[in-house]
C-alpha cells in the first residue's frame, strides 16, 4: 500500500438550506489515480474548493503528508504542492502562452529562462507547447495543456483535474493519459473528476463516490461495470436510453452556403456550411471547442442574423428572422453556456421561462405577461425534468450547474419545438441527468421534431444521433450516418478530414 498523502478527515461544510458535504472522509495516496464521483450537487465541487483553499471547512480537518493542512486560499495550497486544472480555463487571449503561465506563478523566472523550461516540460510530458504563440490562437485541447504545464512547472505533489477530456479528441484523450500516467509513475498524485465514467474505469484504481454531501463508497473502478458506478451514484437502478425507430419525415431545416466572418478578434468564420434536417432526425454535430460551434448555433438561432435563404424552414426563408421570430415559428435553441446566455443569473426560474417561453406557450395576454402561467410552466419543467430547487421562486445562480442545465433543456424541449439546435446538451452533467437529457431528446425526435446536437462528447453523439457531421476550423463535413462510421473515422473528421469542400 502507498503512502498516504492526502487525508480527510469528517470535512463538513454547510450554506444555508443546504450542507454540501457532511462529515466526508477518505485519502489520496502518493503516486495513485483516486477518481472522485457522484451526481450534480453531490458535493464534489466544495470538497475540491476545500483541499485547494477556495472554500473553508465548517467542521473536520486535513492532512497532508502526515502535517495538518488548512490552506487559508489557493496560492497557500500551491506553495505545499497542490494544484488544479478547472473544467473553465483561465487564460487571457491576447497574452502568449508564456506570459499566461507566468502569471500563474508565485516568483517566474525571467522570459527566456521561462520559455526554455516550458519548452523542456512540456515535450517531456507529451504536451509540446510554444510559449510565444498567443492563447487566443490555440485549439481547446493546446489550451488545456497550457493548463497542465503550469501546474506542472509548480512541481505538485496533487494534481487536481475537473472533467479534463470535456473538450479533447479521442487523440488527445489518449495523449493525455498517458502524461497522467507518466506523473503518476513519478510518485505525483491525481484527483480526477469526470462523468465519464468509461474513462474512470480505464485510468483510475481508487474511487471515492459521494451521494447527497456524504460519502457512500470506495472501491477500485476497474472492478466494476460504468453502469455499476453510476448506480452506486445514484443509488438506484439507472434507466437505459432507448430510442424508438422513426421513419424521417419530409426536410423541414435546411441550411446553405451559410458564411460567416469572426465576429470578434479571436472568433471563428463559417465557411460554406450546408446540410438538410428532416422530420424526425437527430443530427449530431462533433468538433472540439473553438470550431465555430457557438458561431453556428447563433446562425441557426438567429441571434446573428445572415442572408435569407441561408436558413430555411420548410422551404420559407428565415435567415433574417430574430430569436423571438424564429421562436414563434417553432425554432428553438439552447446554448452552451448555461449562467449568462441560457439563463439570467439573478433572475429567478419563473422569470427565466418568461424569457424564452413567452411566445410559444403563450405566456402574455393584450400586452400583459401571465406570471401565474409562466410559474405553473416552470414548476411543469422543474418537475418532468427532476430539477433539484426549492421551487420555480429559486434564481438561476443558486441551482448547481446539472440541475440548472436539465431546467434549460426541459424549458427548450416542453415548448414542442418544430426544430430544436442544442449545444453540449449534457455538459458537466451526472450520468442519471445525462440519460434523462438525451431521452427527452429522442422522445421529442420519436414525435416529429427535427433536432441539431452539437456536442464535444462522441459517445454521446453515437448514442442518440440519426447522421454524423464535424465542424473543423469552421467548416463542415458531409454528413454520414451514424451506423455505418466507426470511432476512428470520427475522430480523423474532427481533425478535418472529409470537410465538405
Amino acid at each position: 500500500m502507498n503512502q498516504s498523502l492526502l487525508h480527510l478527515d469528517g470535512l463538513t461544510k454547510s450554506y444555508p438550506g443546504v450542507t454540501a458535504n457532511d462529515k466526508v472522509s477518505f485519502e489520496i495516496c502518493a503516486g495513485e489515480i483516486h477518481a472522485l464521483l457522484g451526481e450534480n450537487g453531490a458535493g464534489k465541487s466544495t470538497l475540491v474548493k476545500m483541499i485547494y483553499g477556495l472554500v473553508r471547512p465548517d467542521t473536520g480537518q486535513m492532512q497532508l503528508e502526515g502535517k495538518i493542512f488548512t490552506p487559508s486560499e489557493p496560492r497557500a495550497a500551491r506553495a505545499q504542492g497542490i494544484a488544479m486544472v478547472f473544467q473553465h480555463f483561465s487564460l487571457f487571449e491576447a497574452l502568449s502562452v508564456a506570459e499566461n503561465i507566468a502569471l500563474g506563478m508565485e516568483k517566474p523566472p525571467k522570459s527566456n529562462a521561462l520559455s526554455k523550461r516550458i519548452h523542456e516540460v512540456s515535450n517531456a510530458y507529451g504536451l509540446p507547447l510554444d510559449p510565444q504563440r498567443l492563447v487566443g490562437d490555440l485549439s481547446a485541447g493546446e489550451r488545456q495543456r497550457v493548463e497542465i504545464i503550469r501546474c506542472l512547472l509548480q512541481d505538485p505533489k496533487l494534481l487536481i483535474m475537473d472533467e479534463p477530456t470535456s473538450v479533447l479528441t479521442p487523440q488527445e484523450v489518449t495523449t493525455l493519459f498517458t502524461t497522467l500516467r507518466k506523473l503518476k509513475s513519478e510518485g505525483t498524485s491525481i484527483l480526477y473528476i469526470s462523468h465519464k465514467l468509461e474513462e474512470i474505469r480505464a485510468l483510475c484504481e481508487t474511487a471515492t463516490i459521494l451521494r447527497n454531501g456524504k460519502k457512500v463508497a470506495t472501491c477500485d473502478p476497474r472492478d466494476k461495470s460504468a453502469r455499476e458506478l453510476a448506480e452506486m451514484m445514484v443509488g438506484a437502478s439507472l434507466k437505459t436510453t432507448k430510442a424508438d425507430k422513426v421513419d424521417l419525415g419530409d426536410v423541414v431545416f435546411e441550411i446553405s452556403n451559410l458564411s460567416l466572418p469572426p465576429q470578434s478578434a479571436f472568433g471563428t468564420s463559417l465557411r460554406n456550411i450546408s446540410f438538410q434536417l428532416h422530420k424526425g432526425e437527430i443530427l449530431g454535430i462533433g468538433g472540439v471547442a473553438g470550431n465555430g460551434q457557438d458561431e453556428l448555433l447563433a446562425c441557426l438561432s438567429g441571434e446573428v442574423l445572415t442572408s435569407p435563404d441561408s436558413v430555411q424552414l420548410d422551404s420559407d426563408s428565415i435567415g433574417h428572422l430574430t430569436p423571438n421570430q424564429r421562436r414563434a415559428l417553432g425554432v428553438l435553441a439552447a446554448p452552451e453556456e448555461r449562467l449568462g446566455h441560457a439563463a439570467a443569473p439573478d433572475m429567478d426560474l419563473t422569470e427565466n421561462s418568461m424569457l424564452t417561453a413567452m411566445v410559444r406557450k403563450k405566456l402574455s395576454k393584450s400586452g400583459f405577461l401571465d406570471w401565474k402561467q409562466a410559474k405553473d410552466f416552470a414548476k411543469n419543467v422543474i418537475d418532468q425534468f427532476d430539477v433539484r430547487t426549492p421551487g420555480p421562486q429559486s434564481v438561476a445562480r443558486s441551482l448547481s450547474g446539472g440541475n440548472l442545465q436539465k431546467f434549460v433543456i426541459g424549458r427548450e424541449v416542453l415548448q414542442d419545438p418544430i426544430v430544436l439546435i442544442v449545444n453540449q446538451p449534457t455538459w458537466g452533467v451526472d450520468a442519471a441527468a445525462a440519460a434523462s437529457i438525451r431521452q427527452s431528446l429522442l422522445d421529442l425526435a420519436s414525435n416529429g421534431a427535427a433536432i441539431v446536437v452539437i456536442s464535444q462528447d462522441l459517445d454521446e453523439l453515437i448514442e442518440i444521433s440519426t447522421c454524423f457531421a464535424a465542424l473543423n476550423a469552421g467548416k463542415l463535413s458531409d454528413t454520414q450516418p451514424m451506423a455505418k462510421i466507426s470511432l476512428d473515422e470520427i475522430g480523423l473528421m474532427l481533425g478535418g478530414a472529409n470537410a465538405a469542400a
